[in-house]
């Protein structure tokens, strides 16, 4: 384990631990591919002593992109649907989490991990540079340790989305933002988090 993994696992674990403060705002942020399928034989409905009865036979119907956005504190997330995942994409992803969910935030903080376009240099590529400008002093990356994604709590989420949401079959980008809308509101709403207990000094007792 490297000088380089252990600070800044230290350092996402130091602000999980620290209290909620709306003007400094803990969220963490991850990506993940989806793809999207149609039946080519229509499901038959469910009737009384008989379950829904679905065709194996499917036909893809290409890829499209999750973000997630989950803040710890708050027991909040958002999942945002894109075509693609691009340097762009990212960018305005900070974009509207900086003008749209968080515009009271002095800055606001995202543990990420270490993908080549999660930097300040994509808002650069994509806005003048005024307004990136304006937007990297609103926001500070946090990156995870090579290998330990499992430190972002975004992980999680995307393991209970997955679990509970994307597992039926969703043939357009329009049906994949409806399901996953629906799923973030209610888990929103029931008041699900996350139970985090792994903290600095765990980590260094069980990973010395």
């Amino acid at each position: 384990m490297t000088a380089d993994f252990i600070w800044r696992m230290e350092a996402v674990l130091e602000l999980y631990a620290e209290p909620y403060d709306p003007k400094r705002p803990v969220v963490c942020f991850d990506e993940r591919p989806y793809q999207m399928v149609a039946d080519v034989h229509a499901p038959l409905p469910a009737a009384p002593g008989r379950a829904r009865r679905e065709d194996y036979a499917y036909e893809r119907r290409g890829v499209c992109n999750l973000y997630m956005v989950f803040e710890p504190l708050r027991r909040r997330r958002w999942v945002r649907v894109t075509a693609r995942r691009t340097a762009e994409d990212f960018a305005w992803q900070m974009k509207w989490l900086v003008d749209e969910v968080y515009p009271e935030a002095d800055v606001v903080r995202v543990v990420l991990d270490n993908l080549n376009c999660h930097t300040p240099a994509a808002l650069y590529r994509v806005f003048p540079a005024a307004e990136a400008r304006r937007l990297v002093r609103r926001l500070e990356f946090v990156y995870t340790p090579k290998h330990a994604s499992w430190l972002n709590m975004a992980e999680i989420e995307f393991s209970v989305l997955s679990r509970q949401c994307l597992g039926q079959r969703l043939s357009d980008i329009g049906c994949v933002r409806r399901a996953v809308e629906a799923w973030a509101c209610a888990r929103d709403a029931s008041g699900c988090g996350v139970d985090w207990r792994f903290g600095v000094w765990d980590a260094r007792e069980k990973l010395r």
